[in-house]
């Protein structure tokens, strides 16, 4: 832990923060945006803009993007149902998100393409924990191979997503932010 300024903090972490309406309101509104945006996109395979959002939820919020990462899977249950993938969301998002407040000083776009990318190819491997609880590791294994084929097509979905839009909605979501800031 360390204390710059009164602010006591864990990495990326302020612990003395509260969030104001507007912050709420907004996380709301883009847990709703990405939850959305997937539904339009559904019809292609692991193709999908929310590992592209949760990667900008954590370079532009910090902490804070475990907010909208935890509205978008309460989003998802509500809408679809309760499922194993659910709890693979609780995790998975989250690893994204703090990989991404960690990496924020990073500014080319192809880096954060390739870590898209490599967020998606490794998905099925992030998700075979749970399965390894639910069938054991032959199951485990298995299904991870059986979905590499899609996972495939979530690496090559999320670099192309990421290469053309993370730097523009970056910059777009840093100026919404800190605009909405100055009115706090």
């Amino acid at each position: 832990m360390r204390s710059t300024m009164g602010m006591t903090s864990i990495g990326c972490i302020p612990l003395d923060k509260k969030l104001t309406v507007r912050e709420i309101t907004l996380f709301g509104m883009l847990a709703a945006l990405t939850f959305g945006a997937k539904w339009v996109m559904s019809g292609l395979p692991n193709i999908e803009p929310v590992s592209l959002m949760v990667m900008l939820f954590g370079v532009v919020f910090g902490w804070r993007a475990l907010f909208p990462v935890f509205v978008y899977v309460l989003a998802e249950i509500l809408f679809y149902g309760l499922g194993t993938w659910n709890i693979n969301y609780l995790y998975v998002w989250p690893i994204l998100a703090c990989t991404a407040c960690l990496l924020r000083n990073m500014r080319h776009p192809l880096a954060w393409a390739v870590l898209s990318g490599v967020f998606g190819l490794l998905f099925g491997a992030l998700c075979a924990p749970v399965d390894v609880f639910i069938g054991g590791w032959s199951y485990a294994v298995s299904k991870w191979i059986s979905g590499i084929p899609f996972d495939l097509a979530h690496c090559a979905g999320n670099f192309v997503i990421a290469l053309l839009l993370f730097a523009p909605l970056r910059t777009l979501l840093e100026k919404m932010y800190k605009r909405m800031q100055q009115f706090i």
